[in-house]
Formats: C-alpha cells, sequence, structure tokens
C-alpha cells in the first residue's frame, strides 16, 4: 500500500541536494517539500543523522539546526530501535566479507541507527548507497536492509511517490 508509506532519509540524501541539484538557492521547493511531507507524517529523518549533517559550517547545519524541525529527527533510544540496531551490529560483525575497519565504521556512524529504526517503525529507508554484495570496504545500508526486510529506495523515487512537483510558474508579463 504505496499510500501510506513513511519515509527515513540517510545523511547522504540531504548533503548530495544541498551540495549538488537541490541547493537550497536552486531549488528551495525540495526543502520546504521535505518540511511539508514531514508535516503530513511521510517524511523523517534521524537524530543521528541530524548530527552527521551539523557538523559542517554551511548552510545545511543552519537548516537542520532549525528549533521547528526538532520532530523531524526521530529519536533513536526506543526500546525497539536498540534492540533492532544490537542485532545489526551483531549480524555485520559476524559478517566475513567486511574489513574491521567497515565493521567499525558501522557502529559509529548513523546507519545502523537509521535501518534500525525504519525496521522499529515499518518505515522505508531513502538512500543514494546502493545494494552491493561484494562489498568489503564499507557496509552499504541496501545491503543491511536487504537483510532485515527493510525496504529502501533513493530520493527520486521517494519523490514520484510523495507526488512532489518542482515547476517553474509563468511570471507576469510574460510570454
Amino acid at each position: 500500500m504505496a499510500e501510506s508509506r513513511t519515509f527515513l532519509l540517510d545523511a547522504n540524501v540531504f548533503i548530495d541536494a544541498h551540495r549538488r541539484y537541490y541547493g537550497f538557492d536552486l531549488c528551495p521547493g525540495f526543502w520546504t517539500a521535505l518540511v511539508r511531507q514531514h508535516q503530513e507524517h511521510r517524511v523523517f529523518s534521524v537524530d543521528r543523522v541530524r548530527q552527521e549533517i551539523s557538523k559542517g559550517t554551511d548552510k545545511l547545519k543552519k537548516w537542520a539546526r532549525q528549533k521547528d524541525l526538532d520532530a523531524f529527527f526521530r529519536n533513536t533510544n526506543d526500546q525497539a530501535t536498540l534492540s533492532y540496531f544490537g542485532d545489526m551490529s551483531d549480524w555485520v560483525q559476524g559478517e566475513s566479507q567486511y574489513t574491521s575497519e567497515a565493521k567499525s565504521e558501522f557502529a559509529t556512524v548513523a546507519d545502523g541507527w537509521l535501518v534500525a529504526c525504519a525496521k522499529a517503525c515499518e518505515f522505508v529507508v531513502v538512500t543514494h548507497e546502493v545494494y552491493s554484495p561484494e562489498a568489503k570496504r564499507k557496509v552499504p545500508i541496501p545491503n543491511v536492509c536487504r537483510h532485515f526486510a527493510v525496504e529502501c529506495v533513493d530520493t527520486f523515487q521517494m519523490l514520484r511517490e510523495l507526488k512532489v512537483r518542482f515547476a517553474l510558474r509563468k511570471r507576469k508579463g510574460l510570454k
């Protein structure tokens, strides 16, 4: 039932949009759409993603730090998320294909928390990472999603499903 799905955004969704194709100066509608979709309880992220995107000194940090976005970034300290994160960490540590550096990184970044929260809340993860069964030096989010039966899509699939449109309006006096 696609109509009622809720999406949980990875840090790279915000970072890539800000730095590349949906910069605040180029496409402010993207950021407005995220907030509006959040207000309809369709789009969220997690507190640990907020921490990651707040490390910079740019407009993205300022956007993420807005007080009225506190609810946008879900708390990951609930029992269900903590339990799933433990299961996911155990799985990653037990997978011989990943390097010890990849395993250590997984334990310290937001990725596992994002997937654990999505699993706990039955949300769809949104990331630009792709499934990579041969990955060794990084634990891709889609790999974890696939193993734990969490759906994973990219930004553009989410925007299409939410029926978000960015359209120019005709200015008065222009033909």
